[in-house]
Formats: structure tokens, sequence, C-alpha cells
């Protein structure tokens, strides 16, 4: 999103995290911006009786947790890594800086934030009225032509566990290998080697 020569220039350090380490947890204050150069990281929340909700699953060249950081609110979720990861992290006030001295970044991460509320308000409707199927197929289809814009049938390879998409819609991921099977018996999508593909 930031490019990393201005990433560098407003002083961002590239830090190295283990799979499991927390980014920021819930009712933390933000103090950074962060941005992954490699890896994949989650943002969750868990409830009192300890399932875990995902809210989203960000990869490489994404930022992470901005609503927060330019709200000044406290964090509403955690972020944590998925498996080894670099992450550029830039102090709240060199951020601030970069945006006021920089439109265009300003503009894009405005837009990325629209982007994803548009992603929640899609799948907040899905998970409370939707049959499983419709709900799969919504997600993935968003992932497909909104987040990686294939347009090709069938080129697109979801990276997402059984368990990842049951996280990401409210499902119970047996809910979720049997809605797949009955995916693919229709010709929804397509399974090669246990990958899903639409």
């Amino acid at each position: 999103m930031i490019p990393v020569d201005l990433l560098e220039k407003y002083n961002a350090q590239l830090k190295e995290f283990r799979e499991g380490e927390y980014l920021f947890r819930i009712n933390e204050l933000p103090r950074y911006y962060f941005q992954i150069e490699k890896g994949d990281v989650k943002i969750h929340n868990i409830n009192d009786q300890g399932k875990e909700f995902i809210q989203s699953i960000f990869s490489e060249k994404r930022g992470v947790g901005e609503p927060a950081l330019l709200g000044n609110y406290n964090y509403p979720t955690n972020c944590v890594t998925l498996n080894k990861c670099k992450i550029w992290q830039l102090t709240k006030r060199d951020f601030f800086n970069l945006l006021k001295e920089n439109s265009k970044i300003h503009f894009n991460i405005s837009r990325e934030i629209s982007r994803r509320l548009y992603y929640k308000a899609i799948i907040s409707t899905e998970i409370s009225i939707e049959n499983p199927e419709h709900k799969i197929l919504t997600l993935i289809d968003y992932l497909k032509n909104n987040v990686y814009s294939v347009k090709n049938e069938y080129e697109y390879q979801v990276e997402l566990s059984r368990q990842q998409i049951a996280d990401l819609i409210g499902l119970r991921v047996e809910t979720v290998i049997r809605t797949i099977k009955k995916l693919e018996e229709k010709n929804e999508i397509k399974l090669i080697k246990h990958k899903i593909y639409r």
C-alpha cells in the first residue's frame, strides 16, 4: 500500500515476527502503522465461550489496523501472525506526517478502508440471513472479484483453510466441509488436490 522507499524515508522499521505473535490486542491504544512485507496475519475476536471469529486475513503489501490508528480509539480486535512475517512498523507520529505530506497515499488508504467497510456490510448480511452455500460463495466471490481481481472461471484458488472459512462467516467447520462438497457437485467450484477453485 505504501511504497517501501517512502516507509524508509519516514523511519519505518522492518520487524520479524514468529507465528502466533500479536501485533496488537483488543483494547490497546494504537501506537504504530503496520504494513505486511511477507506473511499473513488475522484480525479476530474470541467470545466468552472461547469461540473465535475471524474478521479478516491480511497478506503481503497490506496495511493493518489503520481505522483505530486514524480514529485514535482502542483496537476492537486482536491481530496475530499466522506464520513467520516481516512487517513494517511506523510510529503514529511519522505515519501522520507521511499522510499530511503525501495526499495520494492518504487517498489510497481511505479507499482501502472504504473497501473493507463494504466487505463487512456484505458479510454481516450473509451471516445473519443466508444459507451456508450462499455464505461461502459470497465470501469466495468477494475475494476473487474485489481483492484479487480474477476474471476467468475456475482460475481463482482459495488460499483459506476450511476452518478459516468457517471462522470468517460464522459456520462450523463440519458445515463448511459438507457445503463445499455440495458446491462441487453443483459445479459452482472445483476441488483440485483439496484446493478450492472458483
